[in-house]
């Protein structure tokens, strides 16, 4: 965050599901380094809800970070309160109602209210409906309301145009803030940077240069206790309408008019709209799912993500998905975009490689050079942040040779480094009402019309087996062919220093 940038204006922020993991390990986080960067206002309240019996005092014990015990933490903690309910009775947002008007007569927050739905999402809708009856979400003049819902915004297209419409039944859409965290990472961020603001990337950002595009995000975590979630969700629902379409529509997108929020979200959109639609023989041909097995990852022992905990014994859902995306647009036409993730992979790994076209080596055929090194330039996301561009340079000596060589560039090495949990811009940005990096109604739909097909077509055409990959491993051999068919190959999975095939 800048130094420089002013505190978000004065409100009380309401946590729904506050004494779950997300609060502890990544909201509360956040609010505390946005007090220590001075971003919070001095008029600010949290009040957590949930069903279970506490009070002010334990809540504020069971939410604070272990590395925060000092004056900020304190201001922080004086400032967290604490309301019982269930999330099914009118009762409990009677309750808050009150709850809130006394805590914004103490801190003088001007009455503006951000609710953070940090519960499962099947009840987003009920406690929206739950606060629109009781006036919670009401505007007036001076008086803001906004609500954050986390992902997953549905399960498939269905139901995610219904969620959408049970939302604003209640709200209106400048009220909804649907999160995903990947968007609070500064490297995500950068993409737009990095390619507008660059004369000399810019006007090579386009099929005329640019032969391929992959977007990775692996995993080393296996499905650890998530399995009665995960067992429903799989890979592909989990991780391939918001994190890797995040990823795909900020590197793919047309410049924007000015970053404003709607003009940025409109060119994302207009991607999902480009992306070539899939019948379930492009579906299949397409699309590589697999499921990790056990092995070894980090050193450490994984079994099979059958034997997890809360997972069917004879589950087909996939841990790994990988696919071939198509868009249809002037800019992009001829280019694929592969993209892949899974679980229980060798690294921890999230990038995007742009692979340049290669120079005509006419010049080079009677020399000792074999072949041009591809020319790539990588995104890394995380964990490390930064950016590499492979490029060729010759060997020194009398004859020409060639050796790959790269540019490095890495955003520790020139920008001092802040904490962040992802969410700190996020969180900052709904306060002061900037929904730019956060996605729109028909963005979320946008998404899940690509990746419906593939539901579709899984559903009709039932597979006997799924490939197995070991835990550890860079996934299935399948994904390699995937584009191996097209004279191409992924960029390595790296694991313990050394190189793996994929």
């Amino acid at each position: 965050m800048n130094p420089k940038t002013s505190p978000a204006g004065s409100c009380i922020l309401v946590i729904f599901g506050a004494t779950g993991d997300l609060t502890k390990r990544l909201l509360m986080p956040a609010l505390y380094n946005l007090r220590r960067a001075g971003l919070l206002p001095e008029e600010f309240a949290i009040v957590g809800v949930a069903r279970g019996p506490s009070d002010n005092e334990s809540f504020r014990r069971n939410v604070c970070p272990k590395s925060a015990a000092d004056a900020d933490w304190k201001w922080l903690s004086e400032r967290t309160f604490y309301s019982q309910g269930g999330f099914d009775d009118a009762a409990t947002y009677i309750k808050l109602k009150t709850f809130l008007a006394d805590a914004d007569t103490k801190h003088h927050t001007g009455g503006n209210y951000l609710f953070y739905l940090a519960t499962p999402s099947k009840i987003f809708a009920m406690i929206a409906k739950h606060l629109g009856g009781a006036g919670l979400v009401h505007e007036e003049e001076n008086k803001w309301r906004r609500v954050i819902v986390e992902k997953p915004f549905g399960t498939d297209l269905p139901s995610a145009q219904a969620l959408n419409r049970q939302l604003l039944e209640v709200l209106a859409e400048n009220q909804i803030y649907r999160i995903d965290h990947y968007l609070g990472k500064e490297t995500v961020q950068n993409i737009m940077v990095f390619r507008f603001a660059n004369g000399i990337f810019e006007p090579l950002w386009n099929r005329d240069h640019i032969d391929h595009v992959q977007i990775t995000v692996a995993e080393t975590v296996d499905v650890e206790r998530r399995g009665k979630f995960y067992d429903a969700t799989g890979a592909l629902c989990d991780m391939v309408p918001n994190h890797l379409f995040q990823l795909l529509t900020l590197t793919a997108m047309e410049p924007p008019s000015h970053f404003g929020a709607e003009a940025v979200r409109s060119e994302k959109s207009k991607v999902l709209d480009a992306i070539h639609s899939m019948d379930s023989e492009k579906a299949h041909r397409n699309a590589v799912r697999a499921q990790y097995g056990g092995g070894t990852v980090e050193g450490k022992r994984v079994d099979a993500y059958r034997r997890a905990p809360d997972v069917a014994p004879d589950s087909m859902t996939e841990t790994f998905i990988a696919l071939k995306l198509v868009i249809d647009n002037w800019r992009w036409a001829g280019v694929p975009f592969y993209l892949r993730t899974g679980k229980a992979l060798a690294v921890r790994r999230s990038e995007i490689v742009i692979q340049f076209k290669q120079a005509p080596f006419a010049l080079f055929q009677d020399t000792s050079v074999e072949r041009l090194t591809p020319n790539d330039l990588i995104l890394q996301i995380q964990p490390e942040e930064g950016m590499i561009l492979h490029f060729s340079a010759k060997v020194p000596g009398p004859n020409v040779r060639m050796g790959g060589v790269e540019m490095k560039f890495n955003y520790n090495d020139y920008f001092k480094e802040t904490p962040n949990t992802g969410y700190e811009t996020l969180i900052y940005d709904c306060m002061k009402g900037d929904p730019t990096l956060f996605q729109r109604a028909d963005n979320i739909e946008g998404g899940w019309r690509v990746v419906q097909p593939l539901l579709d077509a899984w559903a009709k055409d039932r597979v006997a087996a799924l490939p197995i990959y070991a835990a550890g491993s860079s996934g299935p051999s399948e994904a390699d062919e995937l584009l191996t068919r097209d004279g191409r190959r992924w960029r390595p999975i790296r694991g313990n220093g050394q190189e793996q095939s994929s």
